[in-house]
């Protein structure tokens, strides 16, 4: 595109893994050297003891020969145990965090009672994070009871972290509730960076904007988890994004992950590491890096990840007292391909139907009839993704011409949505922008309409229509 500069690097081949280079020994001359020495037969009998001779001491070059690593490898060599890994190695890695919610929760215990036993416990009850957030506010038995599952489950377990629902009517009622679960694992202090964080949610991958390794696992996979703690992971190799230039002020990370998946497409990324990095994503939010990560999976992803720095670590302070240690790449890493964008010649972007790397620019859309706008989940439900739309809606002075739907992604963007003041809107909030622009009254925060749900689920479709939506699909 024209608004767009992207110029893949030359690619290398990955650093096959270095192999043991065998016995070694030092020459006795003054030059250093390394000779290959055959294994010799030694003696358990003691001959003789003598002082050795004082020389200058060299440098011990026993051991493999130490690669340069991307900063997912890292991640995944402190998680092994493994001092050295390359693309496609296949090893066991230790779980920081196991996070589930009420689709996919009845399912992993299921399996994990099956496997480990009914009396079985968790590897952690610490370290499993349980959050409802998909299917809540319904009147639907089935949904209602995964709910239930998850409640008895995190009781026998005696889970610390169970952000639980009761009262359905008010969601305010239920103060350890908190909504969509890529938000509140956020919010709540359970990122960290150079962890490994897992979830049963193929967004997961949220959580990379916090410099860990985040990607969405199945339920056999997760009731694995459940009881061990570890799961068999392939190293994944590494596409590097350099993001540079000033972001216009009418961009938001979304346009940025979606120009870049509308040059890769969606499986460009098939089982890739994408490392987000550049002098524009070091001035994102945390928040904007969150919905950068957020949509790798659209393009096939293995997971996402932007390196912690000194915002990261501020909006840690208050978050988490747990010590962590980022890690980044090295600077001789190596990288499938890189792909460079000047951002400052960007233009607002849209997804059209029926894939997210049917990129447009929003102004070629312009004649496109909608029947309604829905705002909210996991990608566009953040308190930033709702002050954005309401500086459009404070600018433009209008009221909406069809139905527009906002569901904040938790209660504390609930809370950001009728307190914060719009910047410029003389002291407005968002909750009062929206409700003269003709907006539905903020819902209660969930995951909404994202995954479809019963049919009484909050601004569902039940019918065919044209959906202007601000989340992943």
């Amino acid at each position: 595109m024209a608004s767009s500069v992207i110029s893949p690097a030359p690619t290398s081949s990955f650093i096959n893994n270095k192999k043991d280079l065998g016995s070694f020994c030092f020459s006795s001359t003054s030059q250093f050297s390394v000779n290959k020495c055959k294994k010799l037969a030694v003696s358990k009998k003691i001959v003789s003891v003598m002082a050795p001779q004082q020389s200058e001491r060299r440098p011990a070059t026993t051991g493999s020969v130490k690669n340069a690593m991307t900063l997912t490898e890292k991640i995944f060599s402190r998680a092994s145990e493994k001092p050295q890994l390359s693309p496609g190695d296949n090893v066991w890695v230790n779980v920081d965090i196991l996070m589930t919610h009420d689709v996919c929760g009845p399912g992993s215990f299921g399996i994990f009672k099956k496997e480990f036993g009914e009396n079985a416990k968790v590897w952690d009850r610490e370290k499993i994070v349980i959050i409802p957030d998909h299917y809540i506010f319904t009147s639907d038995e089935r949904a209602n009871r995964n709910v239930d599952i998850l409640r008895d489950f995190c009781m026998e377990q005696n889970i610390k972290y169970f952000y639980d629902i009761k009262d359905l009517g008010n969601f305010k009622a239920n103060p350890d509730y908190k909504g969509v679960c890529h938000i509140a694992l956020a919010q709540e202090g359970h990122c960290r960076p150079g962890e490994v964080l897992l979830g049963t949610d193929s967004h997961t991958c949220t959580a990379g904007a916090f410099g860990q390794f985040a990607t969405g696992i199945g339920n056999t996979d997760a009731g694995f988890v459940l009881g061990t703690g570890k799961v068999l992971l392939k190293v994944p190799p590494t596409l590097r994004f350099v993001l540079d230039g000033e972001m216009p002020d009418y961009l938001l990370a979304k346009d940025l992950i979606l120009q870049i998946i509308g040059e890769i497409s969606v499986a460009g990324a098939t089982y890739k590491s994408m490392e987000f990095v550049g002098t524009t994503v070091e001035r994102l939010s945390m928040e904007e890096r969150m919905t950068l990560c957020n949509m790798v999976v659209e393009a096939g992803g293995k997971n996402g990840v932007v390196p912690a720095d000194g915002t990261t670590f501020k909006y840690l302070e208050d978050k988490t007292s747990l010590p962590y240690e980022p890690v980044y790449s090295d600077e001789k890493a190596s990288f499938l391909s890189e792909y460079r964008f000047d951002i400052s010649k960007l233009e607002p972007l849209v997804a059209k139907p029926h894939s997210p790397d049917n990129r447009a620019l929003a102004r070629e859309c312009k004649d496109v009839k909608i029947d309604r706008v829905y705002i909210g989940s996991c990608t566009g439900g953040k308190t930033e993704d709702f002050l954005a739309a309401a500086k459009v809606f404070l600018a433009s002075g209008k009221k909406v011409k069809v139905p527009t739907f906002l569901v904040p992604a938790t209660q504390k963007v609930w809370m950001d949505v009728y307190t914060l003041p719009v910047p410029g809107s003389g002291g407005k909030t968002c909750s009062q922008i929206f409700e003269e622009a003709g907006c539905d009254t903020p819902a209660s925060p969930s995951c909404g309409a994202c995954l479809g749900g019963p049919k009484d689920t909050y601004a569902r479709m039940n019918e065919p229509m044209a959906s202007l939506c601000l989340h992943d699909k």
